[in-house]
């Protein structure tokens, strides 16, 4: 064909290679990806979920702005929190980090 260039051949096959590795691979790629990422991930999901559920009147409270509060009413998906006396704020539940022991806020 060309001066510089010579012909390539494909050479003929050896013999056929077994699936098995590969399949074996990807399987092993997917029991990585659940164990370290979707399985923990969804239980700290369900985790919060429940913490959510469980935030009643009279909880204390830290939501995701850092700021500490008392739960003063509930009302659906949201929550009106006392951050102190006579300063409230409406936020909604999901909002919520952690749930603190009662008495905190009187602590710090």
């Amino acid at each position: 064909m060309s001066l510089f260039i010579s012909t390539a051949y494909a050479a003929p096959a050896a013999g056929q290679q077994s699936p098995l590795p590969s399949i074996l691979m990807m399987v092993g790629f997917i029991l990585i990806f659940y164990f370290l990422i979707w399985r923990p991930q969804a239980k700290r999901t369900k985790e919060h979920r429940v913490m959510v559920e469980s935030i009643s009147v009279g909880s204390e409270v830290v939501f995701a702005g850092g700021l500490m509060g008392r739960i003063t009413k509930v009302e659906g998906d949201y929550a009106v929190v006392e951050l102190n006396r006579g300063n409230e704020v409406k936020i909604q539940k999901a909002a919520v980090i952690s749930v603190l022991p009662e008495g905190t806020l009187n602590s710090l």
